[in-house]
C-alpha cells in the first residue's frame, strides 16, 4: 500500500513520523560520533518518545539529555537510566522531584550560579548519593552560562564543597559556528580547573546545526544533538540535511481555494510552529517546493501559489516539512508512525512537560 493510501486513513492536521528515516538519521550520526571518538547524548525534546530514545541508546548513545524534570521523569518511567538535565533548576518543589528522580536513574544537572547550587545542596545533603553538577558555560551563544575560566573555577569549587553535590565537569550550548573559539574557551577552562586541583570528568557540547563539525571542538567528550533524528527546514537551510532526510512532516488538507494563486490549509500555528529561524515562510511543501506558506493563523495556513504551476483542489492533501520540528512535537498529543507499510498512532509521552 502506498503512502498516499496510508495517509488517507489519517485525519488532518496530523504529524507523521517516517520511522525508517528516523532510524537512518540515528545511525548516520552515531556512526559519525563513533568515528571521531565522541560520546553521543541525544536530546529527547525533539521527539519526546521513549521508544525513539531507546533506539538512540541501542545504536550506541551513552545516555539522553532532557531540558525539564517532567521530560526526565517520563523517560525514567520508560526505563531510561542515564539522564542529563541541561537547565538551571530552582525552587524546593522542583529539587525534591529531582531527588526522587535521582534515586531511580543516573542523573546529572547543570548550574551557572550559586543560588542553583545552594538550592540543590539543601536537598541533596539529605540524600544517600551525591548529585553530579556540571558548570554551564557561555562560550559565545549568549544564553545561560558563566562567562570565563575564573568564574568556572569559582563555581566548580562551590559545587565540590557543597554537601550532597559533586562537580562533574563543563556543559555548553555553543554558537553554531566558531568551533575554534569555543574549543579555546573550553580548553582554558579545563586548564584553570586543573591548576586549581579540580578534575573535569566530562565536557558536554551540543547542537544539531553544528553536528558534522562537533569533532572540531576537541575539548568536548560528548555531544548533545536533538533535531538530527527528524531534521527540519531550518537544517535544510543550514546545509545539514536534505528534504529526503526529514522524518517528520505535517499532513494537511486544502480547505479553501479563494483565488487562483491562493490555497488555505487546515494547519496553522497550533500545528506548524510560528518559528521562522531566519527563514521566509512557515514550511517546505513536499509536493510543490515553490509554493510558499506565507501566513498562519491559529487554525489556517495561507499558501501563495504564484511561483508554481501546482494547483491543488479543495480536499487535496499535502505534506509540510516544518521550520522547527521540536516545537511541532510538543503541540500534538499523538503522532502517526509510518513503518513497514502501516500507520499507527503513538502518544507523545513527554508532551507538555514544561516543569
Amino acid at each position: 500500500m502506498g503512502s498516499r493510501d496510508l495517509f488517507a486513513r489519517i485525519d488532518t492536521p496530523a504529524v507523521v513520523i517516517d520511522v525508517a528515516q528516523a532510524e537512518r538519521n540515528i545511525r548516520r550520526f552515531q556512526d559519525y560520533a563513533d568515528a571521531h571518538g565522541l560520546k553521543l547524548r541525544p536530546h529527547i525534546k525533539t521527539h519526546k518518545l521513549p521508544f525513539l530514545a531507546k533506539a538512540q541508546i541501542a545504536a550506541g548513545a551513552i545516555g539522553i539529555t532532557c531540558q525539564k524534570i517532567g521530560e526526565a521523569e517520563v523517560m525514567a518511567d520508560a526505563g531510561l537510566t542515564d539522564i542529563l538535565i541541561t537547565y538551571n533548576i530552582l525552587g524546593a518543589a522542583k529539587v525534591l522531584r529531582l531527588a526522587a528522580l535521582a534515586r531511580r536513574c543516573k542523573l546529572a544537572v547543570v548550574a551557572d550560579n550559586s543560588a542553583v547550587v545552594d538550592g540543590l545542596s539543601a536537598v541533596f545533603a539529605q540524600e544517600p548519593a551525591p548529585l553530579e553538577v556540571l558548570v554551564e558555560c557561555d562560550t559565545g551563544a549568549g544564553r545561560c552560562g558563566v562567562q570565563n575560566a575564573e568564574e568556572v573555577v569559582a563555581l566548580a569549587r562551590r559545587i565540590a564543597a557543597a554537601p550532597g553535590l559533586t562537580f562533574g565537569g563543563l556543559m555548553t550550548y555553543p554558537p553554531m559556528r566558531d568551533e575554534a573559539k569555543v574549543d579555546t574557551w573550553l580548553s582554558q577552562a579545563q586548564q584553570a580547573l586543573s591548576a586549581a586541583g579540580l578534575p573535569c570528568p566530562r565536557v558536554s557540547s551540543g547542537g544539531t546545526p553544528n553536528m558534522w563539525r562537533a569533532h572540531d571542538i576537541t575539548s568536548a567528550t560528548e555531544h548533545r544533538a536533538g533535531t538530527y533524528i527528524y531534521n527540519d527546514r531550518s537544517l535544510i537551510k543550514a546545509g545539514v540535511a536534505k528534504p529526503e532526510d526529514c522524518a517528520l512532516s505535517v499532513l494537511a488538507t486544502v480547505v479553501s481555494r479563494p483565488t487562483e494563486t491562493r490555497a488555505i490549509i487546515d494547519a496553522g500555528t497550533k500545528t506548524l510552529t510560528s518559528d521562522l529561524l531566519g527563514l521566509s515562510g512557515y514550511g517546505h511543501v513536499v509536493e510543490a517546493p515553490e509554493a510558499r506558506i506565507v501566513g498562519l493563523s491559529e487554525e489556517h495556513g495561507t499558501l501563495d501559489l504564484s511561483a508554481t504551476d501546482w494547483r491543488p483542489e479543495v480536499g487535496d492533501r499535502l505534506r509540510i516539512i516544518p521550520n522547527h520540528a521540536c516545537v511541532v512535537s510538543n503541540m500534538v498529543d499523538s503522532v502517526w508512525l509510518l513503518q513497514n507499510g502501516t500507520v499507527t498512532q503513538e502518544s507523545v509521552a513527554a508532551r507538555g512537560k514544561i516543569t
